[in-house]
């Protein structure tokens, strides 16, 4: 038996594995040199992932001390940490130091997480693996995820049906290792993207009220104790990995607003848009959309029609699911709409929150479970179900399908002067342009993915939470050197700065020559090959 299930999963990991291969081409087939460097959130993404991993595989106590924003400290939790990204990369980092290689079996092995996920959870719930199989492909490249490609903390939409898989199995039947297991999950997904941890943390939440009053198990001592022990676990693992943030809210930082969840909220179109090419027809009509939130032909259609036939062979498990979607629909719409502010204002954790509308992929792993049922429905009343089944994972690859993924771009190459900083003794950088516009800050995530050649602490850096000092620093910073700047750098402990003069207009390049030849008893090139400039800084003007 447990051959046969082993053997299951090798195949359903080698079928998720081979589709995604093919629905994310090209870039398993230029695993090493490919990224989303098109956008500076995708810069940021490969930063992050290889900062983890390079961490954990040389110095794993000081992970949250990211080598920005220097001489910060905590860094890491200027934004999402990103950690289970990052440990599952450090294999390939320890073998490759090679950040895109890092990034993207991290990158492709969450869309093979999700799939797997998907399955697995409708497989319990129907015991079809051929409703499964289409489910998972349902799931795992809807196009929430071929949305968020540039941030790879929200590919891991596979965490959230292991979750619930985890779940339905202790309500089943209540064990200390299945509320184990259901803990560790939990915190695997916060540690994943902290969007899932809480919506996962909703999402058994509510189900542990509707089986508590259709299955009557709120009189079952093992029933509280599984869940008891369940949300033990997943805090008592979580918390360690939660203080940096309180560290930071408190200085002032990585606290939400309703005005920034207004912002970030779904509008109508969002759940008519889709990057997928069989959706692309009907955009126009769409109009303005804020998200991209549409669940797929297949996953509506079959999915409104497998919950009617949920609602009436497993009730309280489709009244559960459809709770999930209604409140998450709902939710996603945001603070003017009523729900999300009552969860911003009731739960102290939506503090840390930004974008409602992300709960959108709750409905569409809702509906997904419904479709898993409209699907084994039909294939009690087909001859040859198999064939039906193969159809239907065709059709919903197909109307899925979104590559090319053409916004993922050639890496730039590795600069002279990162070659040395490599090599030299330990010391801040600072790299410029230092962009000082509030709408430029994310720019300095160029300088991040660069890092990763050499890892030397930089005082520049792009995250959630901007730190105070920077802002008020940053202005000056932009015109090193000047004395105001050479004073901010050595009281921070700068020793190295690097110009990247292409960035630079022409006519601020000229000053910048002329500052640099003013300055010149201070500052010893290291490198002048091509337009990224290194020097150290050799003595400080009075």
């Amino acid at each position: 038996m447990r051959s046969r299930g082993a053997i299951e999963a090798a195949l359903v990991v080698l079928a998720a594995t081979a589709l995604t291969i093919a629905l994310t081409y090209p870039v398993a087939f230029r695993i090493d040199r490919i990224g989303r460097t098109n956008t500076d959130d995708g810069r940021w993404s490969i930063w992050v992932v290889s900062w983890v991993a390079h961490a954990l595989t040389t110095d794993p106590f000081n992970v949250f001390h990211a080598n920005i924003f220097y001489p910060h400290r905590y860094t890491l939790a200027f934004s999402e940490a990103n950690l289970a990204a990052g440990a599952l990369g450090s294999p390939v980092w320890a073998a490759t130091h090679n950040p895109y290689t890092t990034h993207n079996v991290v990158f492709l092995a969450a869309f093979v997480m999700a799939v797997t996920g998907a399955y697995y959870l409708t497989r319990y719930l129907t015991r079809h693996r051929g409703a499964a199989a289409v489910a998972g492909v349902l799931f795992g490249f809807c196009p929430f995820i071929f949305a968020r490609t540039a941030h790879i903390q929200l590919l891991f939409i596979g965490t959230l049906p292991f979750c619930m898989l985890a779940f339905h199995r202790l309500v089943d039947q209540p064990s200390v290792a299945r509320a184990a297991t259901l803990g560790v999950l939990l915190w695997a997904t916060a540690l994943a993207c902290a969007y899932y941890g809480i919506f996962a943390a909703l999402m058994i939440g509510l189900g542990t009220l509707v089986f508590g009053v259709s299955r009557q198990l709120w009189r079952s001592r093992d029933y509280w104790i599984g869940i008891g022990l369940a949300a033990f676990t997943s805090i008592g693992l979580t918390l360690p990995f939660f203080l940096p943030y309180l560290s930071v809210q408190e200085e002032g930082g990585f606290a939400r607003t309703l005005d920034d969840a207004r912002q970030y909220s779904a509008n109508l179109g969002a759940w008519g848009a889709s990057s997928a090419w069989a959706h692309r027809w009907w955009l126009p009509a769409v109009g303005d959309f804020s998200e991209v939130l549409f669940p797929g032909i297949m996953a509506t259609t079959l999915g409104l029609a497998g919950g009617w036939v949920m609602m009436r062979r497993q009730r309280d498990i489709a009244m559960l699911y459809l709770l999930i979607a209604l409140f998450a629909l709902w939710s996603s719409f945001g603070p003017d709409a009523g729900l999300y502010r009552a969860f911003f204002e009731a739960i102290p954790v939506f503090s840390f929150l930004r974008a409602p509308g992300r709960m959108g992929i709750m409905v569409t792993l809702s509906l997904v479970v419904f479709a898993a049922a409209a699907i084994t429905q039909l294939a009690t009343h087909v001859r040859r179900s198999s064939v039906l089944v193969w159809v239907l994972v065709l059709l919903a690859a197909t109307e899925l399908a979104t590559m090319p993924l053409v916004q993922f771009r050639d890496a730039e190459p590795i600069a002279a002067a990162y070659k040395i900083l490599a090599t030299l003794p330990r010391g801040a950088v600072l790299e410029l342009p230092y962009w000082y516009e509030r709408s430029d800050f994310p720019r300095h995530a160029h300088y991040m993915l660069n890092s990763t050649a050499h890892w030397q602490p930089l005082m520049n850096g792009y995250s959630d939470h901007i730190p105070a000092d920077f802002r008020k620093t940053v202005l000056a910073l932009s015109s090193f050197p000047s004395r105001e700047s050479f004073g901010i750098v050595g009281k921070a402990g700068g020793r190295y700065v690097v110009f990247h003069l292409d960035m630079y207009d022409p006519r601020l390049r000229q000053r910048l020559f002329e500052r640099l030849t003013t300055y010149s008893a201070y500052l010893r090139p290291l490198s002048q090959e091509g337009t990224v400039w290194l020097y150290e800084i050799v003595d400080w003007p009075n």
